[in-house]
């Protein structure tokens, strides 16, 4: 399951659900959730949060947050299309991975187990 922050742009929830993943859209679903709040619905349904809200990072390596996984995008607008690529492909070759940190941009995916 891939939980969409609300800072998630509609286009990327829109392919990644075409590409048949289920997709819960935290401003469809959760609006206005504290971040503690978001990492409270990804355990929940053991998912990964995609973001690009830095202070998840923060939540896993100062706060030591455990139990979930988080894709961080860094993209501008211009890179939106090529950034969707990364993504899809980032999630099938992590597949079910658990537990990682993972920061995506247009020219870089980095992994890191937490």
């Amino acid at each position: 399951m891939i939980i969409a922050d609300e800072n998630i742009d509609r286009s990327i929830i829109v392919a990644l659900r075409k590409k048949g993943h289920k997709v819960i859209s935290i401003a469809e679903d959760y609006s206005g959730f504290s971040d503690e709040d978001v990492i409270g619905v990804v355990k929940t349904y053991e998912g990964v949060l995609i973001t690009e809200d830095k202070d998840f990072g923060e939540w896993v390596f100062a706060h030591r947050a455990k139990g979930f996984s988080v894709i961080l995008l860094r993209y501008t607008p211009k890179e939106l299309d090529a950034m969707i690529r990364n993504i899809l492909l980032t999630i099938k070759h992590t597949g079910k991975s658990q537990h990682k940190f993972i920061t995506i941009t247009r020219n870089k995916t980095r992994a890191r187990d937490i």
